[in-house]
């Protein structure tokens, strides 16, 4: 099953009535629903496509933060960001209730743990080369001797885990990690979101961010299993009005992402 069909049967269902009701305020059921603690609580990586931290004041800004405390807004609650360092541990906290909607990558492994909405973006993945290493395009990466970093559980891990023949994968639990091998010449490769190897090579001299792309990830929101059904709901909705609606533009445009674009509504 392809992808994109994948996503499609996942959502049957989540956006029923379409998104007039966005505007109308939300009864006090769907706000039990989405923020049972009063609070929502939205979790993400720290990373370009999600939020990143201002180093003078520890500010989180970008897509994650923008979308987020919208949704509070409509719901009526205050936002509180959850940030996690790696897929694992965000799939960890649906599980024990540390969060009430989280922005990432839609596969079939995280939607065993929460109920995604369609995408709200759509991400691409590629490589980043380290200076030196004779590698010049995406086809010359897998060969035999080279070494790639990717962050494990990411759509880049899943997807090259199954299609690489040659290369080796090392798998790390940080992208802060997948650089710093890079930098120590423990991997010839990096795979991630343009969006960030575009930003790393900047500080790279001679390092470059090859033509094409390892895969294009969709990024969607998620409820965890197991919450009343008006959640998945009321966030399918809300990701469908924010597309159409311009804002998951706008937040793209603010955080001036690349390889990123908004994905086709649902």
């Amino acid at each position: 099953m392809q992808i994109r069909d994948w996503i499609r049967a996942a959502v049957v269902g989540l956006c029923i009535g379409g998104c007039a009701g966005m505007q109308e305020g939300v009864n006090q059921e769907t706000r039990a629903a989405v923020a049972p603690t009063g609070t929502l609580r939205v979790a993400f990586l720290l990373g370009p496509i999600y939020a990143s931290k201002d180093s003078a004041t520890g500010e989180l800004k970008g897509v994650a933060v923008d979308l987020g405390k919208e949704l509070a807004r409509r719901v009526g609650v205050p936002f509180q960001a959850v940030v996690y360092s790696n897929p694992p541990a965000l799939i960890g906290g649906a599980k024990s209730g540390e969060w009430d909607v989280a922005l990432a990558g839609i596969n079939v492994e995280r939607a065993a743990a929460m109920d995604f909405s369609a995408p709200y973006m759509e991400v691409e993945q590629g490589y980043l080369v380290r200076a030196g290493v004779p590698v010049a395009t995406a086809a010359d990466v897998d060969k035999a001797g080279i070494r790639i970093g990717v962050l494990e559980k990411s759509g880049a891990e899943l997807h090259l885990s199954k299609t690489l023949k040659n290369a080796e994968l090392v798998r790390v639990n940080s992208p802060a990690e997948n650089f710093a091998l890079l930098d120590i010449g423990k991997v010839e490769v990096i795979a991630a979101t343009k969006t960030a190897l575009f930003a790393g090579a900047t500080s790279r001299p001679g390092s470059r961010v090859l033509e094409g792309r390892v895969v294009v990830e969709p990024i969607g929101m998620g409820v965890p299993k197991g919450r009343n059904a008006a959640a998945a709901t009321y966030v399918a909705k809300y990701v469908e009005e924010a597309k159409s609606a311009n804002l998951v533009a706008a937040a793209i445009k603010g955080a001036r992402l690349r390889g990123v674009a908004v994905a086709p509504p649902r």
